[in-house]
């Protein structure tokens, strides 16, 4: 049988959960941004990881 609460883990709803841990992405990315990490992305349009420099700077990197 089924109630209310079967789509909630750890007492959290799935929404809330999704907010935190995209609110946890964001800040770790911050902080690396901060401490001058590139920050690993993806291009979807050109189909190719690239790393994100804090100065603005897009390095593409090949895959070996």
């Amino acid at each position: 049988m089924m109630d209310a609460n079967d789509d909630r883990m750890f007492g959290l709803a799935d929404d809330e959960l999704d907010r935190r841990f995209a609110e946890a992405v964001r800040l770790a990315n911050e902080a690396k941004i901060a401490m001058g990490v590139p920050l690993p992305m993806f291009d979807f349009d050109a189909k190719r990881a690239y790393l994100l420099h804090p100065d603005g700077r897009k390095e593409y990197v090949n895959a070996s």
